[in-house]
């Protein structure tokens, strides 16, 4: 069962992705005046309420911090983390079970995208100097796969295997977008905010390759 466990310091940051975490132990860094972004989310990604709650606690900072962290980003780096590291393993199941050539062209960039974000991400908090341990461990929030849910998938093969891994990914993808999109509107860290449009315009294409290849249910409840 996924659940939300809000605590105080972040949960206005992570209310939009359906979870909240206990709060850093670290000093938070000052924060960096934000430039406006001129362009809007491809597709409608993210939600107004996303966007005005992760805006909550990005709050402006003294002149000359423009390379700062902001709880914002912070959190978001966190979450990325969190959630790359659920659906990983996923992806890894694919060689060994389907063939089916399209799976195996979605699934392996996709990872290698994800490795590659996930290096990022963590690098950059190690660089803001938040806790190393992950905060959202034992969280099952949306579009984390849960502990019973990899156990199903690698159980499973052939369709019904295909049938799972389209439903998580397309969790994972949607919900990494709609954050990341908040973040690329929020957050204050150049390069983490440069991250976060990296995700929503990978994260965009990837949605697109699998509704191609596996079109949703339309009786399928929204991630």
């Amino acid at each position: 069962m996924r659940t939300a466990r809000p605590t105080a310091l972040l949960v206005a940051t992570l209310l939009a992705a359906g979870c909240a975490t206990e709060p850093p132990h670290a000093t938070e860094p000052p924060n960096a005046t934000k430039s406006p972004h001129a362009s809007e989310p491809p597709n409608g990604a993210g939600t107004a309420p996303a966007a005005a709650v992760l805006s909550a606690t990005a709050v402006p900072a003294p002149m000359g911090t423009t390379g700062a962290f902001s709880p914002t980003d912070i959190a978001w780096l966190q979450l990325t983390v969190a959630m790359a590291e659920r659906v990983l393993p996923v992806l890894d199941l694919v060689p060994a079970r389907t063939t089916d050539p399209a799976w195996r062209h979605l699934a392996g960039p996709v990872g290698a995208g994800l490795r590659a974000d996930l290096d990022q991400a963590r690098r950059f908090l190690g660089d803001s100097g938040a806790p190393t341990t992950n905060p959202h461990e034992g969280h099952d929030m949306p579009g984390m796969v849960t502990a019973e849910e990899l156990t199903a998938l690698r159980s499973a093969s052939g369709q019904p295997f295909l049938r799972l891994l389209a439903e998580h990914l397309r969790a994972h993808l949607t919900q990494s977008v709609r954050v990341a999109t908040a973040e690329r509107a929020n957050g204050v860290h150049p390069a983490t905010t440069a991250l976060a449009a990296a995700v929503v315009r990978d994260g965009t294409a990837n949605l697109a390759r699998l509704d191609r290849l596996a079109p949703p249910s339309k009786t399928a409840a929204p991630a």
